[in-house]
Protein backbone atom coordinates (compact mmCIF):
# COMPACT_ATOMS: atom_id res chain seq x y z
CA UNK A 1 0.00 0.00 0.00
CA UNK A 2 1.32 3.39 -0.99
CA UNK A 3 1.32 6.25 1.49
CA UNK A 4 0.56 9.76 0.27
CA UNK A 5 2.17 12.61 2.17
CA UNK A 6 0.84 16.14 2.07
CA UNK A 7 3.16 19.01 2.59
CA UNK A 8 1.69 22.43 3.22
CA UNK A 9 3.99 25.40 3.42
CA UNK A 10 3.50 28.40 5.65
CA UNK A 11 2.68 30.52 2.59
CA UNK A 12 -0.10 28.13 1.58
CA UNK A 13 -1.59 28.23 5.08
CA UNK A 14 -1.55 32.03 5.07
CA UNK A 15 -3.13 32.07 1.60
CA UNK A 16 -5.91 29.69 2.68
CA UNK A 17 -6.61 31.70 5.84
CA UNK A 18 -6.65 34.95 3.85
CA UNK A 19 -9.19 33.56 1.38
CA UNK A 20 -11.41 32.33 4.22
CA UNK A 21 -11.21 35.71 6.00
CA UNK A 22 -12.08 37.54 2.78
CA UNK A 23 -15.06 35.25 2.13
CA UNK A 24 -16.40 35.77 5.66
CA UNK A 25 -15.87 39.53 5.43
CA UNK A 26 -17.72 39.82 2.13
CA UNK A 27 -20.60 37.71 3.41
CA UNK A 28 -21.14 40.05 6.36
CA UNK A 29 -20.86 43.32 4.42
CA UNK A 30 -23.71 45.74 4.53
CA UNK A 31 -25.29 47.22 1.48
CA UNK A 32 -24.88 51.01 1.25
CA UNK A 33 -27.20 53.19 -0.82
CA UNK A 34 -27.36 56.96 -1.14
CA UNK A 35 -30.55 59.01 -1.01
CA UNK A 36 -31.62 60.69 -4.24
CA UNK A 37 -31.36 64.48 -4.42
CA UNK A 38 -34.40 66.09 -2.87
CA UNK A 39 -36.51 68.71 -4.63
CA UNK A 40 -37.85 69.84 -1.24
CA UNK A 41 -34.46 70.09 0.55
CA UNK A 42 -31.84 70.12 -2.23
CA UNK A 43 -28.90 70.46 0.20
CA UNK A 44 -29.81 67.28 2.10
CA UNK A 45 -27.44 64.36 1.57
CA UNK A 46 -27.48 60.95 3.10
CA UNK A 47 -26.90 57.25 2.91
CA UNK A 48 -28.59 54.08 4.09
CA UNK A 49 -26.79 50.92 5.19
CA UNK A 50 -28.70 47.66 5.46
CA UNK A 51 -27.13 44.58 6.98
CA UNK A 52 -28.70 41.20 7.70
CA UNK A 53 -27.77 39.87 11.14
CA UNK A 54 -27.40 36.30 12.36
CA UNK A 55 -31.08 36.22 13.41
CA UNK A 56 -32.25 37.09 9.87
CA UNK A 57 -33.23 40.61 10.95
CA UNK A 58 -32.13 43.68 9.04
CA UNK A 59 -30.18 46.46 10.75
CA UNK A 60 -30.96 49.78 9.04
CA UNK A 61 -28.65 52.75 9.58
CA UNK A 62 -29.17 56.24 8.15
CA UNK A 63 -26.72 59.13 8.12
CA UNK A 64 -28.04 62.43 6.81
CA UNK A 65 -26.40 65.83 6.49
CA UNK A 66 -27.93 69.25 5.85
CA UNK A 67 -31.49 68.24 6.72
CA UNK A 68 -33.32 71.51 7.45
CA UNK A 69 -35.61 71.78 10.45
CA UNK A 70 -39.13 70.68 9.48
CA UNK A 71 -40.52 74.02 10.71
CA UNK A 72 -38.61 75.73 7.86
CA UNK A 73 -40.38 73.76 5.14
CA UNK A 74 -43.20 75.19 3.08
CA UNK A 75 -45.70 74.34 4.50
CA UNK A 76 -44.04 73.91 7.92
CA UNK A 77 -44.10 70.49 9.57
CA UNK A 78 -43.27 69.26 13.07
CA UNK A 79 -41.08 66.21 12.46
CA UNK A 80 -39.49 63.81 10.01
CA UNK A 81 -40.54 60.16 9.85
CA UNK A 82 -38.49 57.33 8.34
CA UNK A 83 -40.43 54.78 6.28
CA UNK A 84 -39.61 51.46 4.70
CA UNK A 85 -41.24 49.57 1.87
CA UNK A 86 -40.80 45.81 2.06
CA UNK A 87 -41.79 42.84 -0.10
CA UNK A 88 -45.50 43.54 0.31
CA UNK A 89 -44.96 47.19 -0.76
CA UNK A 90 -46.78 48.60 2.26
CA UNK A 91 -45.08 51.58 3.89
CA UNK A 92 -43.93 50.85 7.45
CA UNK A 93 -43.27 53.68 9.90
CA UNK A 94 -39.76 53.00 11.28
CA UNK A 95 -39.68 55.99 13.59
CA UNK A 96 -39.11 59.68 14.04
CA UNK A 97 -35.87 61.53 13.43
CA UNK A 98 -35.01 63.29 16.67
CA UNK A 99 -32.16 65.47 17.82
CA UNK A 100 -31.32 69.03 18.67
CA UNK A 101 -29.68 69.62 15.29
CA UNK A 102 -31.26 68.24 12.15
CA UNK A 103 -28.18 69.23 10.13
CA UNK A 104 -26.40 65.96 10.96
CA UNK A 105 -28.63 63.02 11.79
CA UNK A 106 -28.00 59.36 12.60
CA UNK A 107 -30.90 56.94 12.77
CA UNK A 108 -30.76 53.21 13.52
CA UNK A 109 -33.42 50.54 13.74
CA UNK A 110 -33.99 46.83 13.14
CA UNK A 111 -36.65 45.22 10.97
CA UNK A 112 -37.68 41.61 10.52
CA UNK A 113 -38.63 42.41 6.91
CA UNK A 114 -36.09 43.06 4.19
CA UNK A 115 -36.31 46.72 3.09
CA UNK A 116 -36.86 47.38 -0.61
CA UNK A 117 -36.88 51.17 -0.32
CA UNK A 118 -36.29 53.75 2.44
CA UNK A 119 -37.82 57.22 2.43
CA UNK A 120 -38.36 60.15 4.78
CA UNK A 121 -41.44 62.33 4.98
CA UNK A 122 -42.20 65.59 6.76
CA UNK A 123 -45.15 65.09 9.10
CA UNK A 124 -47.17 66.89 11.78
CA UNK A 125 -47.36 63.73 13.91
CA UNK A 126 -44.68 61.04 14.32
CA UNK A 127 -47.22 58.27 14.90
CA UNK A 128 -48.93 58.54 11.50
CA UNK A 129 -49.86 55.24 9.88
CA UNK A 130 -49.50 56.39 6.26
CA UNK A 131 -46.87 58.66 4.75
CA UNK A 132 -47.81 62.15 3.58
CA UNK A 133 -47.15 63.44 0.09
CA UNK A 134 -44.14 65.43 1.36
CA UNK A 135 -41.29 62.97 0.70
CA UNK A 136 -38.07 64.83 1.47
CA UNK A 137 -35.57 62.01 0.77
CA UNK A 138 -35.83 58.57 -0.79
CA UNK A 139 -33.66 55.79 -2.12
CA UNK A 140 -34.03 53.85 -5.29
CA UNK A 141 -34.88 50.19 -4.78
CA UNK A 142 -32.34 48.53 -2.50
Amino acid sequence: MKTIKFSISCKQVILILSVLFLAISLASCSKKTVFNTSSIIPAARGEVKVKEDKNNNYKIELQISYLAEPERLNPPRKTYVVWMKSDDYNAINLGQIVGSSKLHVKFETVSSSKPKKIFITAEDDASVQYPSYMIVLETDNL
